[in-house]
């Protein structure tokens, strides 16, 4: 393997990265990319032969004790070479000691079984316009009695940093803040008696608007969020990913209209974490949890 190395991602890198996902299928959101580098600047590793980028992999750490591996990319011409095993060795060298998480798209699981992940649920991207998103306009009064959905930038940041911990096995604010902040997308929540009880984000992508994450106390909220934000997408066409542990959740999105139209495990290295599952209707990112 003489001419290959691996070193930390380039801002430059980070763009090459996304447009390597989007050929995959995976369809990242347009700025992603900025939020991921906020996250853990270091957690991005490009693998490089001769110079040239033709591998990737993130691993990004969380807190003290969580880390988690996306973007797990060789290109084609130098698959079965050995510079992609290389490169996955880095990235949980980085996160050595650490309870590990990833989504394993269905080809690849066996092999990170083989590296000790087991699979804790599967999160379904379920796309599509959903019906009845031209009446949405009095959402929030369809989230039930006493819920408001409010511009999530208009409450305090601690509290909506608090909530996502309920759904994370770590904090994440520097994240979540670029996250919910970044130019083109919206974020909304849903509140009653001051208390957050739902909360959705919708980003622009190269194919459908992704929102994620969403969570809610209640399908209900679930809909009103959902139905508000996709009135934001071109064409009302949306994505998202939902763990089929939460049964509400498959079965709002089938209500209104949307298709399964990929399938990733999520996997622990180890057991998984205490989340509020019930409550979770639509992860953050397959890439970075």
């Amino acid at each position: 393997m003489t001419g290959f190395e691996i070193t930390g991602a380039s801002a430059a890198d980070m763009g090459l990265i996304r447009a390597w996902a989007d050929e995959e299928g995976w369809n990242p959101g347009d700025c992603d990319r900025f939020a991921f580098t906020v996250a853990d600047p270091a957690g991005f590793l490009v693998g490089r032969l001769d110079g040239e980028p033709v591998a990737c992999i993130s691993a990004v750490r969380y807190g003290v004790g969580f880390g988690f591996i996306g973007f797990y990319i060789a290109r084609p011409a130098v698959r079965g070479r050995g510079y992609g095993i290389r490169l996955w060795n880095a990235g949980m060298e980085r996160l050595d000691g650490r309870l590990v998480g990833l989504d394993g798209v269905v080809e690849q699981q066996g092999n990170y079984r083989k590296s000790g992940f087991r699979s804790a649920w599967n999160n379904v991207r379920h796309e599509g316009v959903p019906q009845g998103v031209d009446g949405a306009a009095g959402a929030d009064a369809e989230a039930g009695g006493g819920v408001e959905v409010v511009d999530a930038a208009s409450l305090p940041f601690g509290q909506l940093a608090a909530y996502d911990r309920r759904f994370f096995p770590e904090p994440r604010d520097a994240f979540l803040a670029a996250w919910v902040g970044l130019p083109g997308r919206t974020a909304l929540a849903a509140v009653r008696d001051g208390r957050i009880e739902g909360l959705g984000v919708i980003r622009p992508c190269s194919a459908a608007s992704r929102i994620g994450p969403l969570y809610a106390a209640t399908p209900r909220i679930a809909a009103a969020l959902l139905l508000r934000l996709a009135r934001l997408a071109p064409g009302g066409l949306v994505a998202v990913d939902v763990p089929d542990v939460n049964q509400q959740a498959t079965a709002l999105c089938a209500g209104l209209g949307l298709t399964p139209t990929f399938e990733a495990a999520r996997m622990y290295t180890g057991p998984a974490p205490e989340l509020d599952l019930a409550g979770l209707y639509g992860v953050t990112s397959l890439e970075l949890g």
